[in-house]
């Protein structure tokens, strides 16, 4: 069971789409998928069928307050094998309640491995949906994750805002979470008749080497099309450019366990 929270401080970048899709992706192929949704934005939550607009006790701002523990809130999408923790916007005034508690870094790790150490309801993922800000949400998120996923938009500017990310992540690792790595980076918005997308996934690929996805996800009208039929592209629209990107980046999302087991 792997907990991985897809993240970047930048709005816009296809952060949820992509937290949407996988967890869809991997579902198909019979894996149990927990999307966690840490944005008060609610926008994974709404993506997935569900309201935003519900009792905060109900969401991953009651366990996070500690008025309700995680079984009590997973709830059940209308695809097989994937649950999910909501979020709405009562979940941004977190930092100012919890400011006189010196542990609140690891309020959502704790939370979630006495959920999981005590569980029969095993998955075999946790995907968190981090807020597009390095603010405490996304603190907790990369505390408590093994491993992060970078969706970088092929943009001006992108590769300057993965630099402030990464110092962040390094100071997780040097002062919280040690064993956090960087699982991969996916291109994202990429637009092929536009030839800064070219150099931007050029730049990319030369400074991060081996940690970015072959498979790159274009700009694609169904993709933003989805979330507002509460359902993920890949069932929206099977056939269509940015469905057929995310099936293939599932695929090698996958493939990639086999690489990481046969590196340990």
């Amino acid at each position: 069971m792997q907990i991985i929270s897809i993240i970047n401080q930048k709005g816009g970048v296809g952060k949820t789409t992509t937290v949407i899709n996988l967890a869809a992706g991997l579902s198909q192929v019979k894996k149990k998928i927990l999307v966690i949704d840490l944005d008060p934005q609610g926008n994974a939550t709404t993506g997935l069928g569900l309201s935003n607009m519900e009792n905060s006790d109900e969401t991953i701002y009651g366990v996070l307050n500690g008025t309700k523990q995680i079984n009590e809130v997973i709830k059940k999408t209308n695809f097989a094998n994937l649950d999910i923790i909501s979020s709405n916007v009562d979940l941004s005034g977190l930092e100012v309640e919890t400011a006189d508690d010196h542990n609140r870094a690891f309020i959502l790790k704790s939370k979630l491995a006495s959920y999981l150490n005590n569980s029969s309801g095993s998955y075999d993922y946790v995907l968190i949906d981090c807020p597009p800000s390095l603010s405490l949400l996304t603190v907790m998120a990369l505390v408590c994750s093994s491993s992060l996923l970078v969706p970088l938009q092929t943009e001006f500017f992108a590769l300057e805002g993965l630099t402030q990310l990464m110092k962040t992540i390094e100071r997780i690792k040097v002062n919280l979470n040690p064993d956090l790595t960087i699982r991969g980076i996916l291109l994202t918005m990429y637009d092929k008749r536009n030839k800064l997308s070219s150099q931007v996934e050029q730049e990319a690929r030369e400074y991060f080497r081996e940690k970015v996805y072959s498979t790159v996800i274009p700009r694609n009208v169904r993709l933003s099309e989805a979330p507002s039929h509460g359902m993920p592209v890949l069932l929206y629209d099977k056939s269509c450019p940015g469905s057929k990107s995310y099936f293939s980046f599932t695929d090698e999302f996958i493939n990639q366990e086999s690489t990481i087991g046969s590196a340990a």
